[in-house]
């Protein structure tokens, strides 16, 4: 079952979090295997196949990367084995920055590392700033223009893992220093 139609909210990338806690908590009432305890062994089987359900939903949902994926591979946007294409001119950046961190493993230099740690940061927050429109206007679209905003939140969702991935390195240069 889809995790929307189980909370009974409309998909959205950004949607009511509170709905989603009030639904998580109803849902967590109703299948708790404590209640069902003197049930048949069936029943249980059912109730707890439910109850795992509403935690899966729950932990995806109230998370905003695992929404974003979980909505993703909904729509059949993100393929399995990395043929997810990123676009040629963020690569490239990317490989800029790649280029200075290997760099920083020969000749470390704090500066350089806090200047990568900018660009970076930067990169993220102007792609954050670029998404949020689409973001914000999803549950509205249909058609078309719905599968085009799920193409811009893919190439988005895909950027981030990746500079993900460099703050992640950058985080351990951090360390050692």
């Amino acid at each position: 079952m889809n995790y929307f139609e189980l909370y009974h909210i409309p998909e959205s990338f950004l949607p009511d979090e509170k709905a989603i806690k009030r639904r998580y908590y109803e849902l967590s009432r109703e299948y708790h295997p404590d209640f069902y305890a003197n049930e048949d062994l069936g029943t249980q089987q059912k109730i707890l196949e439910l109850s795992t359900l509403n935690t899966n939903a729950y932990r995806t949902l109230s998370d905003a990367d695992l929404r974003m994926q979980y909505i993703l591979k909904e729509h059949g946007m993100l393929e399995e084995g990395g043929k997810n294409e990123i676009p040629g001119d963020f690569l490239m950046e990317m490989m800029e920055l790649n280029e200075e961190l290997m760099e920083l493993e020969f000749d470390f230099d704090a500066d350089k590392l806090h200047e990568i740690g900018e660009k970076s940061t930067g990169t993220m927050a102007q792609l954050e700033n670029d998404v949020l429109p689409v973001l914000q206007r999803y549950p509205e679209l249909h058609g078309v223009t719905k599968e085009e905003a799920l193409q811009e939140v893919k190439t988005y969702y895909l950027k981030k893992k990746y500079l993900l991935r460099i703050q992640e390195t950058l985080s351990k240069f951090a360390t050692r220093s």
